[in-house]
């Protein structure tokens, strides 16, 4: 069994957003302030970070965890990749190298703007990042820190990305449309994790009835809807139309009793 950790649910503005006086946006309910999306997976084995957003140093604070074992990145928008700068740190309390995994367009990208981070010709951890950059095949599983780390290839608009599944756990966040292809890796899951940008509908992400849709087809024991812009609404708003099984996921919201593959424990 492990346990995963929101370090962020907000899209690519956060919340509250700059300039905006809008009811969430001047909210006093902390379920309505949210860093951009991240999450953290725990268990005594490893512990795994999926993505690495613009509030990461904020967000390890908060979390403290003491290593990352592993990095998985689902693409490369800046929203889920700013932060990469702050994993240096973690290179100088393990002194070593962090493992990080990414498709080859997502690596591209990172290799193009974080060129400096792959480069191991630094002689001491800590002036900057220091990573091992791995690429995957979206339709194939992997091993990360050795935990079975399974692609599930979607669509955020017209981009091919991926979410993940690991055990009982599905993270699926930016997207708009499933292929026929990844829906079996959905099915009767822990916990589902999905994007819900909003209640209007998006061209590049799911609004709330289709994340709810997504879940209601895949049939998680439990779901949470991620990835959140201010104009989805206040938390005490939304939450009471939401199924008994789906929650409004808040920054810092730890989920415990997930299932794992054999080697992660």
């Amino acid at each position: 069994m492990f346990d995963l950790v929101f370090l962020g649910t907000g899209t690519s503005t956060g919340v509250p957003v700059i300039g905006c006086e809008c009811d969430v946006c001047r909210s006093s309910d902390p379920r309505d302030a949210r860093l951009r999306a991240s999450i953290l997976l725990r268990a005594p084995s490893a512990t795994i970070l999926v993505d690495t957003s613009p509030d990461l140093r904020i967000q390890m604070l908060l979390a403290r965890p003491p290593r990352v074992d592993a990095v998985l990145f689902t693409h490369a928008h800046a929203d889920h990749t700013a932060g990469l700068d702050e994993l240096r740190r973690f290179n100088v309390m393990q002194m070593e190298r962090i493992p990080v995994w990414a498709t080859e367009e997502t690596a591209t990208d990172l290799r193009r703007r974080f060129s400096y981070a792959f480069d191991h010709s630094f002689s001491y951890f800590g002036g900057k990042p220091d990573l091992d950059l791995n690429l995957f095949d979206p339709t194939e599983p992997f091993s990360a820190a050795g935990v079975e780390v399974v692609p599930i290839p979607v669509n955020h608009g017209r981009l091919p990305i991926v979410g993940y599944r690991i055990g009982g756990l599905v993270y699926v966040t930016d997207v708009k449309t499933i292929p026929d292809s990844s829906r079996r890796l959905l099915d009767d899951a822990d916990v589902m994790i999905m994007t819900a940008l909003r209640r209007k509908a998006h061209v590049a992400h799911m609004n709330l009835d289709e994340a709810l849709a997504t879940i209601i087809r895949h049939r998680p024991k439990r779901a949470y809807l991620t990835h959140l812009a201010h104009e989805m609404g206040r938390f005490e708003d939304v939450a009471p139309l939401l199924p008994a099984s789906v929650e409004l996921a808040t920054d810092g919201l730890v989920v415990s009793g997930i299932t794992m593959n054999p080697g992660f424990s």
